[in-house]
């Protein structure tokens, strides 16, 4: 019997969801029981403004939300196992701009609006919520939604908190129509505690429910008990004394019937006064949505290992939420449970998401009846822990470390609580949209605040903190003795309107203080606004003014930073002569320049006197020959090589005139850096003549040099015949290592302290 050929494997974008059909079924399925709930109490949310006659239509807004964007997530795209559904704060922002932004509106069309017109005005918010969502994923916004600072946005989350708890405070209590907290606490007799103490069941299940089976979700197991205690109650002849159920909800496929009616608002009469209404609390929302989404989807990414896309998921979201307003539905978030519940029971493609919806449509067509008679504690108690569970961890933390102490930077953290409680008191007692707004504003003022100290890094004398250009002795005195009029000052920041007048304040009291050169490096320096270079030109203009000077360093040619300056005219009015790539040559050049103002021109011209060389003191007129003898003389041109790193020369020179700069290669780059420059009556390359040791830098020539070099072998001829004047030789080697050890040590005191 010849075997049946086998079927052809399924291909293209069919394979995944075929090999992980299981999985999608029943990730989908599990992910919408535990939507089910939440989002009838989401619904009842946001549209809690509109009164009890709203209860049905608001449930199935809830409903609607989360099939409707699942949906159309797939069908642009959506290759995830993200869950979209309404959110606990996206859903109560809706509810607090339909109260206070149109239900309780001083605008003269929405004050006349009933509460079947307040249903389109708010569908038609989320429409537009929608397409500003949208337009932020097109425009590749993504990034640039997160800046909401994260104090602010921990204030919103604990304000919202605090109004869902309020909001569910008389369905708790049972209470037949709403009371104020004050009314509350003055008639305690309107209370029903069996209502209550259903509620505080309902709640109780769902937050320890984990610790009482692991079978079921928590949500479930409070949905369950909650009901089946408040049935136990009615049937022991209780009923009265218990809250209203949900009551009829008139089912029907719903029909895209409000995109006429969102066309007849946006083109009649009284639009100029309804649409900027809408399009303020729309843009509020809609950024407050986006950035809550991105975050989201941030964390199933971790969970689900899939790439998240934030323009894509915002454009998904945006649209999901326009097509969800044409048919009812309130907005939908990134719902973080339901999300890990469909990818931890298997689910790996987007089937999963059509499952969702597939369940929740069929779950209301056949089972709302049933729906009906839900209490309305139950789905009150699932909002109250949906409060409980959106309180800020990070503000808790604060409070407890603060409490116990336990922060080393108490004041930069009590500055974010403070924010925080702004936002939070501001959300709570006035509006959600002007919190954020006040916010964000006090955000910034705490920032420049904090951005507004000293932009000085470190200022420094340079009378113990020298250049790398080597003198003879004398010229070295007078750089200890004088060298306090060189002031460096280290920038680090921003130079911008906040710090500027600080800096400017330093340097009025710096030149008074017998200073003649200011030296600015710019290393640290990422941004330098108008107010910021006009302060630089001023003080230019002041030292100028003095016959004083004022230098750049770190100013590399061609970046923003130096272009800017060329723009604001502080090239100019400086000259390239007191620009300068690096702190050290603009500290060579004030340096240069003292000695120059003290003796003249004292390195140019005949050679340095052979009897003054430093390395030869306390030699006589018998010694001195004997030791010149001994060396032998060289001349170089500028740009030549003493000698490479590597080398195994073991030379001893003795710069009689020009100068030489050791360079050293830097690790991994194809460049080097000046490590120090030798001047007349200077010495360098001992270390090798003594330990013959392989050369550690490179030494070459700035200009025409003579030098007197020694070498090895001279050098031990000279300790065999004359051991003495080889004795004198290397105690003035000594002086030399000694004099430039505590030169180094004097110049990391000053720059430690």
């Amino acid at each position: 019997m010849r075997p049946q050929p086998e079927p052809p494997a399924p291909s293209g974008k069919l394979l995944p969801w075929l090999r992980h059909l299981r999985g999608d079924l029943l990730g989908g399925f599990t992910a919408a029981v535990l939507t089910i709930p939440v989002s009838m109490g989401y619904g009842l949310l946001a549209l809690s403004a509109l009164g009890e006659n709203y209860v049905a239509t608001a449930i199935l807004a809830g409903l609607y939300a989360p099939v409707i964007g699942c949906v159309v997530a797939v069908l642009l795209g959506a290759n995830t196992t993200m869950i979209y559904s309404p959110r606990s704060i996206v859903t109560f922002l809706i509810g607090s701009i339909v109260l206070h932004n149109l239900a309780l509106s001083g605008v003269p069309a929405l004050q006349t609006a009933g509460p079947g017109a307040l249903l389109v005005l708010a569908f038609l918010l989320v429409f537009i919520a929608g397409g500003f969502q949208l337009l932020f994923g097109l425009l590749r916004l993504g990034s640039v939604v997160k800046y909401i600072p994260a104090p602010v946005f921990a204030g919103f989350q604990n304000a919202a908190a605090v109004l869902i708890f309020l909001s569910q405070a008389n369905a708790m209590l049972g209470l037949g129509k709403p009371l104020s907290s004050f009314s509350i606490v003055t008639l305690p007799g309107a209370v029903q505690p069996l209502t209550l103490l259903v509620g505080a069941a309902t709640c109780a299940l769902i937050l320890k429910g984990a610790r009482i089976t692991r079978a079921v979700p928590p949500t479930i197991l409070g949905l369950i008990g909650g009901v089946a205690l408040y049935y136990l109650f009615a049937l022991l002849g209780l009923r009265e004394h218990l809250g209203p159920v949900v009551g009829a909800i008139p089912f029907a496929w719903p029909p895209p019937n409000f995109i006429s009616e969102f066309n007849d608002i946006v083109t009649g009469p009284q639009a100029l006064q309804i649409l900027p209404v809408l399009l303020a609390g729309a843009a509020s929302l809609a950024i407050v949505a986006s950035l809550d989404g991105l975050l989201c989807a941030r964390l199933v990414e971790a969970d689900s290992g899939k790439r998240m896309h934030g323009n894509r998921e915002l454009v998904r979201l945006g649209a999901g939420n326009m097509v969800a307003a044409c048919f009812g539905g309130i907005a939908n978030g990134i719902n973080l449970g339901s999300s890990f519940a469909n990818h931890r029971s298997g689910a790996r493609t987007p089937l999963s998401l059509l499952v969702h919806a597939a369940v929740i449509l069929l779950a209301v067509a056949a089972f709302s009846p049933l729906i009906s008679y839900l209490p309305r504690v139950v789905i009150a108690a699932m909002l109250v822990v949906v409060a409980i569970q959106l309180v800020d961890r990070w503000t808790l933390q604060i409070v407890r470390k603060l409490a116990a102490r336990d922060f080393t930077s108490a004041q930069s953290v009590l500055l974010d609580l403070l924010i925080i409680v702004i936002v939070a008191v501001v959300a709570v007692t006035m509006n959600l949209v002007i919190a954020v707004a006040i916010g964000v504003a006090v955000t910034v003022l705490f920032f420049l605040f904090r951005m507004s100290k000293s932009v000085i890094r470190r200022a420094y004398r340079c009378d113990a903190v020298h250049s790398r250009r080597t003198r003879e002795p004398r010229l070295m005195d007078i750089l200890s003795r004088d060298g306090g009029r060189i002031l460096v000052l280290e920038l680090e920041g921003p130079v911008f309107f906040g710090t500027a007048e600080n800096l400017a304040l330093y340097l009025e009291s710096a030149w008074r203080d017998h200073v003649s050169y200011v030296i600015m490096d710019l290393k640290r320096v990422n941004e330098i606004d108008s107010t910021g270079a006009k302060v630089l030109l001023q003080a230019h203009d002041r030292l100028t003014r003095e016959g004083k000077y004022l230098l750049l360093s770190s100013f590399p040619e061609g970046t923003p930073l130096a272009n800017f300056l060329k723009d604001m005219g502080v090239t100019a009015a400086l000259t390239r002569n007191r620009l300068f790539p690096d702190l050290d040559r603009a500290m060579e050049w004030a340096e240069d320049h003292l000695i120059l103002a003290q003796l003249g021109d004292v390195e140019s011209g005949a050679e340095f006197p052979f009897g003054r060389l430093d390395v030869f003191a306390h030699m006589d007129e018998t010694e001195l020959p004997v030791v010149k003898q001994a060396l032998s003389r060289r001349f170089y041109r500028k740009g030549d090589v003493l000698f490479r790193e590597g080398d195994n020369s073991d030379e001893l020179y003795v710069i009689a005139k020009g100068s030489a700069s050791v360079r050293l290669r830097l690790s991994g780059a194809e460049r080097e850096t000046r490590l120090i420059t030798f001047s007349p009556g200077t010495v360098f390359g001992e270390v090798a003549l003594l330990d013959q040791e392989a050369r550690s830098a490179t030494v070459e020539a700035d200009e025409e040099l003579v030098c007197y070099v020694l070498t090895r072998r001279d050098f031990e001829q000279l300790t065999r015949e004359h051991p003495l004047i080889a004795i004198k030789l290397l105690t003035n080697l000594g002086r030399e290592l000694s004099g430039r050890l505590r030169r180094a040590n004097r110049t990391i005191y000053q720059l430690a302290s």
